[in-house]
Formats: C-alpha cells, structure tokens, sequence
C-alpha cells in the first residue's frame, strides 16, 4: 500500500483518486486556494461536485493551508491543477515539497518562449527544482482519459512518462486497475507535446460540426468527411510539430491521437469549436461558454505563435501547418471560419 497526495480538487486529480484508493492506497486530496467549496462539499459528502458517484471510503480532504500534514510521509504527489495552475504548483507547492518524492502531473499544455521554444510543464517544474536545489522526480499523464467516464470505470488506457523507469512502475503498480490501463515512456516531450498539441487542432475538427449546423441546421445528421479531413490534417500537422519538439520516439503520436479523438467527443473544446463553427466570433463564442475552463485556447495560441517565430529563423514552414495557421487567425485576428481545404491537398 503507498500514500498518495493529490494536490488540486478539479475533476481529473479528484477522479485519479477512484483507482488510486481502490487499490487499496491512502488517499489524500488537497484543494488549491480556488477549490475551499469542493473539498467542504466531498468533506460533507464524500463525493465530488461534478461527480454523481461518491468516493470510495476512507479519502481524506484538506485546504491548502493544512498541505504540510497532506504530504507527510506520502510515497508520491500527483499534481491534478489545471494549465492556469501551472505557475501556483511551481511558485507556491514545489518548495514546500520534501526531496525525492515523485511528483506526477495530469496538467496539459506547453509554454512558448521568445525564440519559438515550446517546452513541457515538467521542463518548467524543474527549472523551479534547479532553483531551489531539491530532488524531485517528475512525471507526467499522457493519453485519452476524461474524468467522468474514469470515475465510471470505463476501460481506459493512458501513457505514464519521466526519466526514471523505476520510479514509474513504482506509480503504475500504484494506480493501475482492470479498467485503469497504463503503458511507461521515458519520452517526457514527446508524450507530453503529443497531448498538449491535440487541444488545438480538436477545436479544428469541431469547427466543421458547426459549419454543418448553421448550413444543414442544429438538429440535422453529423457529417463525418469534413471531421475525418480535418483528423487526417491534425495528425499530419501535429506528427511534423512533434518533429520540430525533438520527440525521441514518434510512436508517441499515437497518445496524441487517442486524446485527439476523446476531446473532438468528450470536451469542452467541441463546444467551442462548435459555436465558432456556426458563425460566431471568439469574443462571442467565449462569452457564451462563461466559466467553462478553454485551455485548448491557449494552446493553439501559444503553438501558432512558436511555429511562426521558427518560420522566421527558417527552422520552419508556415505551408506545413495551414490548419493550425488559421485556427490561430480564428482566435487572435478574429477571422472568420474559412477552411482552407486545398491547402491539405498533396502528392505523393
């Protein structure tokens, strides 16, 4: 049995919580300063707000102020904040951590710096650790998982990755389960570019739902060629991006392209895409989804900006992405939604 601290209360560290205490583990789950309501809400009724299924017996819940008792004696920390969290765990959480304790993250996304650089949030994290000079494993969560259907025990596969193999089937034996499935990578950047670029280009394949609502109207039958044209593109576009990341193994792709498709399906990016699709603007488009959390938003905004700074230094070619391109004019420029369908057209 290993003790198991997850710090942030959102959906997906809170249902990593199911198999984590299922397997028979000491589960700890702290909140972030924004989560005060959802630990008082699962102190009162073991069961997390968004969740219509209770906890299994015996997690225990503690605010941020109560982290120190939370993370005594535990065997590793799985960071469950979201993209906006990023900078709070590496500010506020990492120095507070003892040395040597895995930490592993279901935080996705990628950082883009001034020369056309994207980097991984673990590549952040330990930035912060060099600073201190403490000794933290980090890892991370890869692949196709939505929280709801994880909490539901539907068969999932996901992709652990960090650079000490030991440590990550230390973690596996941990949290896997008959429905909890999990492969190990030491391709911390392909893994994780994999799944952060998906977010960007599921909002493309959901742009084409819309355009088929406002032509054919809201009630009428999906039309599958546009999204497969559109899949086919992101796969095209993100196995070259993956190129540019320096991916040790491309076979990675494949995390990408599970989550590709479980987002296009089953997250807030369709909805999004979706609205933008059927001709609103992403001033619009935001202002209907209030509140709902649109990381895939700064993702595609960060990537488009990196690629075109490479393409400047001619480390790039801007012809190679037309996708991504235009789904950045959508979001930063306010275009209009006018897929460029030629320019995925090839020989080979």
């Amino acid at each position: 049995m290993k003790t198991i601290t997850i710090i942030g209360a959102g959906m997906m560290g809170s249902a990593l919580a199911f198999p984590a205490r299922e397997n028979g583990n000491e589960v700890r789950i702290v909140g972030t300063p924004l989560d005060r309501d959802i630990i008082e809400h699962c102190r009162r009724t073991n069961r997390h707000p968004k969740f219509q299924k209770e906890f299994p017996a015996g997690i225990t819940y503690y605010h941020t102020e109560e982290l120190e008792a939370a993370i005594c004696g535990v065997d590793f920390i799985i960071c469950g904040v979201s993209s906006f969290g990023v900078d709070w765990f590496r500010d506020e959480i990492l120095p507070r951590l003892n040395d040597h304790v895995p930490v592993i993250s279901v935080t996705k996304g990628l950082m883009d710096l001034e020369d056309g650089s994207l980097i991984t949030y673990p590549d952040i994290w330990q930035q912060k650790l060099d600073e201190l000079g403490k000794q933290i494993p980090l890892n991370a969560i890869g692949g196709p998982c939505t929280s709801y259907e994880l909490v539901a025990h539907d068969q999932t596969q996901v992709t652990y990755c960090g650079k000490d193999m030991q440590v990550l089937r230390m973690i596996k034996a941990a949290m896997e389960t008959d429905y909890y499935h999990i492969s190990l990578s030491s391709d911390v950047v392909g893994v994780e570019s994999a799944v952060a670029l998906k977010n960007g280009y599921a909002l493309g394949v959901a742009l084409t739902i819309g355009l088929n609502q406002q032509e054919f109207g809201l009630d009428s039958e999906l039309h599958f060629n546009s999204q497969a044209a559109i899949f086919g593109q992101s796969l095209r576009e993100m196995s070259k991006l993956l190129k540019l990341q320096g991916a040790e193994d491309l076979d990675n792709l494949v995390v990408g392209i599970g989550d590709l498709y479980v987002t296009v399906y089953g997250g807030r990016t369709r909805l999004i895409g979706i609205l933008l699709g059927r001709g609103l603007d992403i001033d619009a488009a935001k202002a209907e989804l209030q509140g709902i959390t649109l990381e895939s938003l700064v993702v595609a905004e960060r990537v488009a900006k990196a690629i075109r700074i490479k393409a400047a230094r001619g480390l790039a070619d801007l012809k190679e992405f037309p996708l991504m391109m235009h789904i950045d004019e959508i979001i930063t420029q306010h275009k209009a939604v006018e897929i460029p369908w030629e320019t995925f057209t090839y020989e080979a």
